[in-house]
This record gives structure tokens, C-alpha cells and sequence, in this order.
């Protein structure tokens, strides 16, 4: 059997652009509106049936905070996505709009509207059911990516790139070096998110845990895995909750054969948590399995290197630069790729000391958003350039939107294609104008 195949196609060309945005989760959403709004002409291409990533198609049900506090940090098209998420009356029943804290009872089929909203309103073109297959580079610059859809395959060409897969593909496969996982290689877990129904919500809220449930679950067996590390349920309807629960141990993201395993065991142990939460606690008794994502929820895959990398050092300076788009405050939260004692001891460590006060946060630099070698390339989301501390702060929802706006306009504002050449205090009066949160800024 031939060991390789030399695939070739006459394709055709569908769309020229100014920006190819690869990925419609919360930082592809944020920079195709970013640009578009900006007037640049915007073509998205998205894998599933939907906008929003984990927070929709994986069912995520917690976004994490938007703000520090005291102020919105996200703010821009993360403030927007927010306003209109809580007045289409898609937040969950015990959230709060107080000053960008974390809105944790995502209901899922709202989200999606509200992103369908956004995009139709903003002019830019996109299409679901699509996927970013290959990328045409030379000399560091893309000049195509080939996309797959029902219709066959098709070509776009584009002045600039952005990357908003969260796994990075677009640069890599155009030759920026990244790293992945820690220094052996491992990954934090994935985590097949799910909704179950018919929670008693105010029993299980005035009912506090047996002692020890968790550990007399795994002494009885319950768990094939012994994890010790379960985030729970969200609240996201009266007698709904959105489960973060389980984890998928081994699973590399960039690795379709992965994916499907961790997809089937992700399914499978869905069966071990109902019977801990039905048989083990007070007040889920009657629950039951409406649905699982339809996407894997993926925590770490690549980390693009970028012209600047945001280390653990920034985090505990709470850094600013010259060149900064944005800032954050979310913990360092690297969940613990086994389940051995030692590992999730680390977890708990870091989680609880490694965070900030009321009103602090860090920076993000624009060098972070710049793949190193490429020239029309930017990367936005939990794949930018950081190391893994900081990559397991950045990656959730608010921060891709803070990463994914900046990107969207850099894009909309490279008007020859080289996103190094962008001016910093243009492309930082225009984040500020849209409500970006820049104090450090002139």
C-alpha cells in the first residue's frame, strides 16, 4: 500500500477578500465583526452548524469572569455580546450583570442567535459546514487557504489572516513554529460538556454536600477514573443545568483520531456522573441526560509563537506594554492531565494562588497576536503566544474576545498585508473607541 498520495485539483476560486477568518468561535466572531465594522470585506469560514465554539456547539455553560471586579474588561464586542446575551434572556437564572463578573448559566440556543445576529448585521460573509482544509504559503506569506464545504472544495484569497481555530491550524500549517503541552508533551484533558434536566435547583442549593461524597463515589467504583477534579453543574434554566463534568485524559485536539476517542469516552462516562449525582447528592435526584456537545470541549492544543510570548512572569507582574490591546484577570487554571493525588494537589495550588485581587489584571501585547515568520498572519484566542501558565488564563471566552476584536481590526487596518507594519496607536484608539479597556494608553 503507497504510503502518500500527490493530490491535485482545479479548484475554483470563491471569494477574495480582504480577511479570511478561520474559526467562528468567540475570537473568529470577534474579529470577522471587528473587521467588517472597520469596512473591510470578511469571509469566515466555520466547521459546525453554528457561532460560539465551546460556549455553543460544546455547550460550555460558563463563560468566566468578563471584568476584574471593578472594571469591564472585555469590553467591545465582548460588552456587546453580553448586554444582548442578558436581554435576549440568555443568561442563567442567578446571573448578575455586576461589573463583567463571570456569567455562568450560558443558555446555549440564545448564544447562537445572538452571534447569528451580530454577523448578519455586520455585512461580513462567512458559511457553516465549512472547513479550512490547506494553506498556500511562501516566503512567509499566505496567499490562499482552501476550504471544504458540501458544495466540494473551494479557494479564498485574502490580504490578511486571522486564526481564531483556538488550535492554531492556519499558522502552523503555514510554517509558524508553536509549542504544545507541557515539556513532556501532555495536555490538560478535554471535557465533553452536557445538559441535564429536572434538577431540583433549590434543593440541591439549600443541601450541602455529604462529606466526602466524591471519595466514597470512587472507593464504591463509580468512576473508572478516579478524578478527583469536577467544576459541576451551572444553573442555565429552572430546572436545567449546564455540567462541566469529566474529563477526557490523553486527548490531543489536533488529532482527528484522538478527538473520536475522547469523544466516545466522553459519552460513555456520562453514565458514571449521572449515577454520582442521582445516588450520591440531594436535590438531582430525578435528573436525567438531555444532550451532550457536539464538539469536544478542548482546553490546549498548539501555542503559536509570536513575536512577544506572555510568560508566568507577566502574570505575577501584572505586566503592561507599550503595544497593549487589551487586559485580563481570569486564574492560572491548568487542569491536571491524570488523576494521580500529586497532580491534582498541583491544580489546586495554582488555582487558588495564583489569581488576582478586586481591580487587577494584566496585559496583552499586540507581539503576542504575530506569528513569528509569517507576515499576514494573526492568531487570536487560547492559541496566541504565551506559555502554558498564561495560556490556561487567556483561553477562555472573554479573553478571545478581548485577543480576537484586536486582531480584527489590525487585520482591517494592514491595508498592504503586513500586519507588522500596523500603527499600534492607531490600532489601540480604535479598541478604545469600540470599549476596549486601555488605561495604560495615550
Amino acid at each position: 500500500m503507497a504510503a502518500s498520495l500527490n493530490f491535485s485539483r482545479e479548484i475554483p476560486l470563491r471569494h477574495a477578500v480582504d480577511v479570511f477568518v478561520a474559526g467562528g468561535g468567540p475570537a473568529g466572531v470577534a474579529a470577522a465583526l471587528a473587521a467588517a465594522r472597520r469596512g473591510a470585506s470578511v469571509f469566515l469560514a466555520e466547521g459546525q452548524g453554528c457561532f460560539g465554539g465551546m460556549g455553543t456547539a460544546g455547550m460550555v455553560p460558563a463563560f468566566m469572569q468578563f471584568g476584574d471586579g471593578i472594571n469591564f474588561l472585555a469590553g467591545g464586542i465582548g460588552r456587546e455580546v453580553y448586554d444582548r446575551l442578558f436581554a435576549a434572556g440568555g443568561a442563567g437564572p442567578d446571573d448578575r450583570k455586576d461589573h463583567g463578573a463571570c456569567l455562568c448559566g450560558i443558555r446555549a440556543e440564545v448564544l447562537k442567535r445572538v452571534y447569528d445576529e451580530m454577523m448578519t448585521e455586520s455585512g461580513a460573509g462567512f458559511a457553516f459546514g465549512t472547513q479550512m482544509v490547506a494553506v498556500e504559503a511562501a516566503g512567509g506569506a499566505v496567499s490562499h487557504v482552501i476550504c471544504a464545504g458540501k458544495s466540494g472544495l473551494f479557494a479564498v484569497k485574502a490580504r490578511v489572516f486571522v486564526d481564531g481555530t483556538g488550535d492554531g491550524d492556519l499558522a502552523a500549517w503555514a510554517g509558524a513554529p508553536f509549542e504544545k503541552g507541557d515539556a513532556q508533551g501532555n495536555l490538560m484533558p478535554g471535557t465533553l460538556c452536557s445538559l441535564y434536566a429536572d434538577i431540583d435547583w433549590e434543593t440541591a442549593r439549600a443541601t450541602p454536600w455529604p462529606p466526602h461524597a466524591l471519595e466514597r463515589a470512587i472507593a464504591d467504583g463509580v468512576f473508572t477514573n478516579p478524578d478527583r477534579h469536577l467544576p459541576g453543574f451551572w444553573r442555565v434554566g429552572r430546572r436545567l443545568g449546564g455540567g462541566n463534568i469529566g474529563h477526557t485524559f490523553g486527548v490531543d485536539g489536533t488529532d482527528e483520531r484522538s478527538l473520536t476517542q475522547g469523544l466516545l469516552w466522553g459519552r460513555q462516562y456520562q453514565r458514571e456522573y449521572q449515577r454520582f449525582y442521582t445516588e450520591y447528592l440531594t436535590g438531582y435526584e430525578e435528573m436525567e441526560l438531555a444532550a451532550t456537545g457536539s464538539l469536544l470541549g478542548i482546553r490546549e492544543t498548539r501555542r503559536i509563537t509570536g513575536d512577544y510570548t506572555m510568560t508566568l512572569a507577566d502574570f505575577h507582574a501584572r505586566a503592561s506594554f507599550p503595544d497593549e490591546i487589551g487586559r485580563y484577570s481570569y486564574p492560572v487554571d491548568i487542569h491536571a492531565s491524570n488523576t494521580d493525588a500529586g497532580s491534582y494537589r498541583q491544580f489546586l495550588e495554582e488555582f487558588t494562588n495564583l489569581r488576582y485581587g478586586e481591580g487587577e489584571s494584566y496585559g496583552i501585547p499586540y507581539r503576542a497576536l504575530v506569528p513569528r515568520g509569517l507576515r499576514n498572519v494573526l492568531v487570536a484566542g487560547r492559541c496566541v503566544s504565551t506559555d502554558r501558565y498564561m495560556q490556561s488564563s487567556i483561553r477562555v471566552m472573554p479573553g478571545c474576545y478581548i485577543t480576537g476584536q484586536a486582531a480584527g481590526l489590525a487585520a482591517a487596518l494592514a491595508t498592504d498585508g503586513d500586519v507588522r507594519a500596523v500603527d499600534v496607536g492607531a490600532l489601540q484608539r480604535g479598541l478604545a473607541a469600540m470599549g476596549g479597556y486601555l488605561p495604560h494608553c495615550g
